[in-house]
């Protein structure tokens, strides 16, 4: 019994070194990345982009996250009445909207439950850091990622 259980494991190890060999002998492109970028998909998914105008500091995207990697800080301004003897409004005003991409699962739901369109998947995917506390990345740096994201695709009408 022993020495099937031999055989079997020399058999393992042999498939094993023939995959790596074979590895080994393979030809190699020394075009590909980091020197040459790969073709991704038009809507893949890289980082998240902030698009400051649109957020409303409503909290959706830090309540239904599922890894609580979203900060966001605000504080509530006082607007004054634009007509006379109209009432005076408050409104919330963004301070601080930051994601921890070494804790985000990049599931997206941020995305999809964001009422006024203020997140957008980017195609950006090199944004890796030294030390891991760099990858905290606030508002200022979510707002550049904007220019990359593709514009949306053209609606195909139902035939």
């Amino acid at each position: 019994m022993a020495e099937s259980s031999q055989r079997r494991h020399g058999a393992d190890l042999a498939r094993g070194l023939a995959v790596a060999l074979g590895a080994l002998a393979a030809r190699i492109d020394p075009s590909r990345y980091p020197n040459t970028l790969p073709a991704l998909p038009p809507r893949s998914r890289g980082v998240i982009a902030l698009f400051e105008e649109n957020c409303t500091v409503c909290m959706e995207c830090a309540r239904e996250c599922p890894d609580w990697c979203i900060y966001i800080d605000s504080h509530r301004e006082t607007v004054p009445a634009t007509v006379a003897g109209g009432r005076q409004r408050h409104r919330n005003v963004l301070d601080r909207f930051a994601i921890d991409f070494s804790l985000c699962m990049y599931c997206g739901i941020c995305i999809e439950v964001c009422p006024f369109d203020a997140l957008f998947w980017s195609p950006e995917f090199e944004y890796g850091e030294y030390d891991v506390a760099d990858l905290t990345h606030e508002k200022d740096r979510l707002r550049d990622w904007m220019w990359t994201v593709p514009a949306p695709a053209a609606h195909e009408p139902l035939v």
